[in-house]
């Protein structure tokens, strides 16, 4: 039987999820890993809630199933805590982690996270300061790498730099690498 990690995300059609996953699992397979990454759409429009989903492994992946008991899950729109259940799933030593400003403390005890790990980082602010705009998704890949030990920061910064550079400017990949390396420094958790 093949062991693998699952994650899945929170988000809204906009702030960057699914590319979020995308790219995460393109550092996992960069990182010598087997990985799936799928998202979830209700209606297709902007601002409409979303899911995302990644499966990492040591050995090939077979499963090709939603993901049902993810081990980390990764809010990057705290306004969907109580709209959906973000700990659907997830075991008692799992993770969680959400953009917000308040501290890990105040966010588990409003979602019930019992035993879970919850990590909190400002994943907008960080996102407003070092690209210009409210683009949180790759700060929450720092926040994540940081919060699961699964990737390290300059594995993560490799390939966002090699994925970002086909597409955008490099005022722009700037701008996001120094996101990722901020969220990586002020996740908190507890």
């Amino acid at each position: 039987m093949v062991k693998f990690m699952e994650v899945r995300w929170h988000g809204r059609g906009g702030q960057g999820t699914v590319t979020a996953a995308k790219l995460f699992a393109e550092a996992m397979l960069g990182a010598g890993k087997h990985v799936q990454a799928f998202p979830e759409y209700g209606p297709e429009r902007m601002g409409a809630p979303l899911k995302a989903y990644n499966r990492i492994s040591d050995d090939p992946l077979t499963v090709h199933c939603q993901v049902a008991h993810p081990r980390i899950v990764a809010v990057v729109d705290s306004t969907l805590i109580g709209m959906v259940d973000v700990l659907e799933g997830v075991p008692e030593d799992g993770i969680v982690i959400v953009n917000t400003a308040n501290p890990p403390s105040q966010v588990g005890e409003k979602i019930g996270a019992g035993m879970r790990k919850v990590f909190t980082v400002d994943a907008t602010r960080i996102s407003l300061e070092t690209m210009g705009r409210a683009m949180p998704n790759t700060p929450m890949l720092g926040a994540l790498a940081r919060a699961s030990g699964e990737i390290g920061l300059a594995d993560l910064l490799v390939q966002i730099q090699k994925n970002f550079g086909k597409k955008f400017s490099q005022k722009v990949i700037d701008g996001n690498l120094r996101a990722v390396e901020r969220a990586y420094e002020e996740v908190q958790g507890e």
